[in-house]
């Protein structure tokens, strides 16, 4: 068969839950363009039923990923970073189509999502030692304080930064040692599937990482309700008024709540994004001769 007529052998995008790749439950789908308003492929378009599963997965997935070893959450997400690097050409080409830019700008972008994975790594086995420690108290005790996850986190990922900003969100819940459900951006979610795929070659356990594509307004206040979500991150709830009816729905059983904000991806992160879901843990341990036995809160 001659090269001009063999027919392209189009991707079929799905969805990434419990680590596996179904499509949605509904059968539906939606057209995904470019910044041109090409087409470039067809999204599942994700329903409730979606997002429940994947609340379950996620669930299911806490006990180990959060009891696993920091050093050992480090190397997987380093090893994500591993992955990546091997198929840079793909990303480079679907941020640029997604995002409109140019091929060295495209690459520029992955090039800081790979290594926003390695410095998150780094951090997994040290942000203990940063927001924990032995506090002073009046009295023959130590006190001590060491965080913990929060849980199960919901994710409205940035709408206009479909890999950067999608990494940026994704990885400081997960090396603290939440698991997520994510909603990529409804306009580029492709980048996002196609993590899906490279989370699931990565070591990462299945559950971890939840991707659901499709419509936040949709999907959102049912998550934002849901009794076994913990907490939510609205930095793609761009829309106020989303944002207002996801953060009272969320408070339904206090779920902690990241309300959005301006920001630049590209600037060097701090440790807010990984402190933003843990909680602390202190406990009370007497000192000398009054015993063994001590105490947490």
């Amino acid at each position: 068969m001659s090269e001009s007529t063999r027919l392209n052998v189009f991707k079929t995008y799905k969805l990434y839950v419990g680590g596996k790749f179904p499509r949605s439950e509904s059968g539906r789908v939606y057209e995904v363009t470019d910044s041109k308003g090409k087409w470039l492929a067809n999204a599942p378009l994700s329903s409730r039923k979606d997002a429940r599963d994947a609340v379950v997965a996620a669930r299911k997935a806490f006990g180990g990923w959060a009891g696993a070893t920091a050093y050992n959450r480090g190397q997987i997400l380093y090893r994500v970073a591993e992955m990546l690097e091997g198929r840079r050409d793909q990303f480079v080409r679907e941020v640029g189509e997604a995002e409109g830019l140019s091929k060295s700008k495209a690459a520029a972008v992955v090039d800081a999502a790979i290594d926003r994975w390695v410095w998150y790594a780094g951090w997994t086995d040290k942000i203990a030692q940063v927001v924990g420690g032995a506090n002073p108290v009046a009295g023959p005790y130590f006190n001590l304080s060491t965080p913990e996850p929060t849980g199960v986190v919901t994710i409205v990922a940035p709408q206009d930064s479909s890999f950067l900003g999608l990494v940026s969100v994704i990885a400081p819940v997960i090396a603290t040692g939440n698991t997520a459900v994510v909603i990529a951006s409804e306009k580029s979610p492709l980048p996002a599937l196609s993590l899906g795929e490279v989370l699931a070659t990565s070591d990462l356990p299945g559950g971890v990482v939840n991707i659901l594509s499709g419509k936040a307004s949709e999907m959102g206040p049912h998550l934002a309700a849901h009794q076994d979500v913990n907490a939510i991150d609205l930095t793609g709830a761009t829309d106020g008024g989303l944002a207002r009816d996801l953060e009272i729905a969320a408070a339904d059983n206090l779920k902690r709540v990241l309300r959005p904000r301006t920001e630049d991806f590209a600037e060097s992160p701090g440790t807010d994004r990984m402190t933003a879901f843990l909680e602390t843990k202190t406990v009370w341990h007497p000192t000398g001769s009054l015993g063994a036995s001590g105490s947490s809160y």
